[in-house]
Parts: structure tokens; C-alpha cells; sequence
């Protein structure tokens, strides 16, 4: 299938929920993925009112608050999600057992890390899911690299890319929050990344 991007984001990318009817309607396999970060609902509850049972993928690094854990409980049952958790081989107890804590940003071992509780787990969850389109729910005031994306894209390796949420600010989660009722929390943290403006490396290798 050929896709024409260009005119595609001049229609869609600022209409998220008509991005997300537009990417379901092309019938093709679809996973979404969620780190149950802040606002994290909107995205889930936006693919899941088109798609009830679409593929809700979470590498849990094991390094997740208590919060987190509660909030992602929380929002599953809410929205009924079909949510598959890939784990990394190792448990964070196994892991740090022979390892020690999580690696310093500046340590060598950092790279090591990441691969192991995020990226691998991923690899995996593309290889048993076998999506065709992935919805994220990028923005791109995460990050410079983010900053440079389209709502739609396709990756090197076919995956069609969708970030519906890519052009909204807070305020505009926020609202979407409260005008369906959907939970929130703000004690997250993802040990790969360590600074809120980092790529973890996983949008960076997909």
C-alpha cells in the first residue's frame, strides 16, 4: 500500500481521533503501546473506543513507581484493555543482584541497560505481535528528535507510525482527561531515560 504522508498529515495531524478512525479503517493489524506515563490515559482510551480489542503493549522495565503500578491497574480495568505486559529476561532483583542499580546516564553500562529492560522487550513484542500500524503516544515537546516527527510515518522496516497526540499540549490532555473521565498520575519515572528531554532509544531504533 502506498501512502501519499505528505497529504495524509496535512489532513489528520491535528485531528487525533480522526487519525486513530483512519489508521484502524486500514484494516490492517494494529498494537498500541503505553509506558503509563502522565496522560497516558488519553491515548488508550482514544485507540480503544475504535479498536476495544486492540493489542495494549507495556515493556515493564520493573523499575516502575508504586503509582505507576497502581495507575496502570487502574486504567486497564477502566477501559477493559487488551494490555500484554512484556518483562524484561532478567528480574530487576535478579538483575541488580549481579549488576548493582540502575547505571548513570555518563556510565557505559547505561546503553546495556536500556537494551535489556526496554529495547529487547520490544523486539520481542514486534515479533509476537506482528503489527503492521503502531499508535504511540509521542509529543513532540518530549524531545528535539520528537519535535522533528509527523503524526504519521512509516519506518524502515514498513510499521506504519502513528502519534496522534503528537501536536497537543498538556492543557489539551488535560482536558480530554476530564471530559471523559479518565484517571491520571504524575509519580513516573523511567529509568532509561533519566531526564524528562532524553530518548530512551527505543523511537530512535524504531
Amino acid at each position: 500500500m502506498e501512502l501519499d504522508l505528505d497529504a495524509l498529515n496535512a489532513e489528520f495531524g491535528n485531528q487525533p481521533e480522526k487519525l486513530v478512525q483512519w489508521a484502524i479503517g486500514l484494516g490492517k493489524p494494529a498494537i498500541c503501546t503505553t509506558n503509563f506515563r502522565p496522560f497516558e490515559a488519553v491515548i488508550l482510551h482514544m485507540v480503544s473506543q475504535v479498536k476495544p480489542d486492540i493489542p495494549v503493549v507495556w515493556m515493564d522495565s520493573g523499575y516502575n513507581t508504586d503509582a505507576t503500578y497502581r495507575f496502570a491497574d487502574e486504567v486497564a480495568r477502566k477501559l477493559n484493555l487488551n494490555l500484554i505486559t512484556y518483562l524484561p529476561k532478567r528480574s530487576r532483583a535478579h538483575r541488580e543482584a549481579i549488576d548493582g542499580p540502575v547505571p548513570g546516564l555518563d556510565d557505559p553500562r547505561h546503553a546495556a541497560f536500556t537494551e535489556e529492560v526496554k529495547l529487547e522487550p520490544f523486539a520481542r513484542a514486534l515479533r509476537e505481535t506482528a503489527p503492521s500500524v503502531w499508535f504511540t503516544a509521542l509529543r513532540a515537546t518530549d524531545t528535539a528528535v520528537r519535535a522533528q516527527m509527523d503524526p504519521i510515518s512509516i519506518n524502515p522496516d514498513g510499521l506504519i507510525k502513528v502519534a496522534p497526540l503528537l501536536h497537543w499540549t498538556s492543557k489539551d490532555l488535560y482536558q480530554y482527561l476530564v471530559a471523559h473521565d479518565l484517571p491520571n498520575e504524575f509519580d513516573y519515572f523511567d529509568p532509561t531515560k533519566g531526564e524528562d528531554n532524553r530518548e530512551c532509544g527505543l523511537h530512535l531504533s524504531h
